[in-house]
């Protein structure tokens, strides 16, 4: 039994799979825009064979087998109307995985601590500047308690 046969026309079965259409989709035209649809593929691929005997008699077979997958994964968008990489926009198609939107979120948390934080610090040295200046020449010092 020869096993080049069967992984040859596994292979030529890929290979009609493999190709930058299916990565790279048929764009989508608009007016205004044109859309490129981007996905990932995935693949796997196995052959076997086996021989043996049985009472005298020669028994074997071979065997090959593959599979492929194809996700979206995002939209390029290119605006017609603005130059320039301006006018063009990677949109993700893919819902976030835990990790990816903790971090976000985090990362909006601390953004909001230190505008409040910068917020409070400007506040504070104007009340410092007010009371140098109600204080006079001989700068009276005043004790600004916060809230």
């Amino acid at each position: 039994m020869d096993i080049n046969d069967p992984i040859k026309t596994t292979v030529e079965e890929i290979r009609k799979v493999l190709n930058i259409e299916n990565v790279i989709g048929e764009p989508i035209e608009t007016d205004e825009f044109l859309m490129l649809p981007v996905t990932r593929m995935g693949m796997g691929f196995g052959a076997g064979m086996g021989e043996g005997k049985r009472d005298d008699m020669g028994a074997g077979g071979a065997g090959a087998g593959g599979a492929a997958g194809i996700e979206p994964i995002a939209m390029v968008v290119v605006h017609k109307g603005v130059k320039g990489p301006e006018g063009v926009k990677v949109l993700s198609l893919k819902a976030p995985d835990p990790l990816t939107r903790a971090i976000g979120e985090i990362s909006n948390a601390a953004v909001e601590i230190m505008s409040q934080g910068s917020k409070m610090m400007k506040e504070k040295d104007e009340k410092k500047k007010e009371a140098k200046i109600e204080g006079g020449k001989g700068e009276a010092k005043v004790d600004i308690k916060e809230k």
